[in-house]
């Protein structure tokens, strides 16, 4: 599973995130846990981004913890990109000494969710104090939450895309714009005047102008004018 970059980060608009938090909300009363929760990496770190507002919930958004190796459920939900399922965290030998057993969070539910692009975004989860081995309904109800939560990313991250996408197309159409337009040139040694009447020879006007970089050389007419011996002879 590819997890996330620093410069891949995207920003959640404060609606969508309102958005989460009822979701977790509903989840938390509806299972009937003291913790629902969307992790999501950030950097090196794996972090609460939204957790339930629930009785008892040990979790707040902001807390963190260094992701790999932390030993956390969610790192394994994350790296085997799949869902994970703990009923008893004190009865499997795996698990009874993770971090969680410290808040006495001994069953868990998490599901991985992941960007457009394939990268980890995070997890969506519930834990609970009790043995728990949660039924299909509560398994099929967070899969469907995780669903929706991935399909507001997908909106998110290609409205990032496009912004970034339409930010660098009027850049070009503003240097077509600017080489389209009359631009006046010395009839002799083509030196082009700008807007400020300063008169510069055509590479550095274009090269300021646009993102087009000059390299020299000779066409065949003046190779020939100005170095007919050595040509005619190479």
């Amino acid at each position: 599973m590819k997890t996330n970059d620093p410069e891949i980060q995207i920003d959640i608009p404060e609606n969508t995130s309102d958005r989460w938090q009822n979701i977790v909300d509903i989840m938390a009363e509806l299972i009937g846990v003291p913790a629902a929760l969307i992790m999501r990496l950030v950097e090196t770190d794996i972090e609460v981004f939204v957790s339930s507002r629930s009785d008892g919930n040990p979790y707040h958004p902001g807390d963190h913890e260094k992701f790999f190796g932390s030993g956390l459920y969610c790192e394994a939900v994350i790296e085997a990109n799949d869902r994970l399922l703990i009923p008893n965290a004190l009865a499997d030998e795996k698990w009874k000494n993770n971090p969680d057993i410290q808040f006495n969070m001994i069953s868990y539910l998490g599901f991985p969710i992941v960007l457009p692009d394939g990268k980890a975004f995070g997890t969506i989860c519930i834990l609970d104090n009790k043995g728990n081995a949660f039924s299909k309904t509560y398994i099929d109800l967070m899969e469907n939450f995780r669903d929706i939560i991935q399909s507001q990313l997908e909106l998110i991250y290609m409205n990032s895309l496009l912004g970034e996408e339409n930010k660098n197309i009027s850049d070009y159409l503003e240097e077509i714009k600017i080489l389209r337009g009359i631009i006046p040139i010395c009839s002799f040694c083509k030196k082009i005047r700008d807007t400020e009447g300063n008169w510069s020879e055509i590479e550095t006007y274009v090269s300021k102008h646009s993102e087009a970089q000059f390299s020299h050389g000779l066409c065949p007419k003046c190779a020939k004018q100005h170095y007919g011996d050595i040509t005619e002879n190479a």
